[in-house]
């Protein structure tokens, strides 16, 4: 990690869903907690947590593997969702307000396949404020 910025959530991706690929190639990317319940598996990329400290904003960054993605928009339950269930959907819409209050918007364009082992991770800029002249 570097000193530019601040990991807020880092997971370990545990399995990955039959129907993943069908959702990103309409630029979707959905995560569900390893504990999610069975019906959820198929479309989701399971994830364990290490790391829970907040949910995405608008500016940071989304590593997925070894692609990364900024965050555009986030929507009202996105924190909540993502810090009690490891839920959250992705969509590469590029969109600057959030349709729904579970989105995370990213700029259009594909986004990365993840495989079981990667990493999922969000990370914040640092404060470029630091109070001294």
């Amino acid at each position: 990690m570097s000193a530019g910025s601040t990991t807020v959530y880092e997971s370990t991706v545990t399995a990955v869903g039959s129907q993943v690929t069908a959702f990103l190639e309409h630029g979707i990317l959905i995560f569900f907690g390893d504990e999610a319940p069975a019906e959820l598996h198929d479309i989701s990329v399971l994830h364990r947590a290490t790391v829970a400290d907040d949910g995405p904003r608008p500016g940071d960054t989304v590593h997925l593997g070894e692609a990364t993605l900024e965050v555009l928009a986030v929507g009202d339950v996105v924190r909540d969702n993502l810090l009690n269930l490891g839920h959250l959907d992705l969509k590469a819409d590029g969109l600057t307000e959030a349709k729904l209050p579970g989105d995370v918007c990213v700029p259009r364009g594909e986004i990365a396949l993840l495989a079981t082992g990667d990493s999922f991770r969000i990370t914040r800029p640092a404060a470029t404020d630091t109070g001294q002249d």
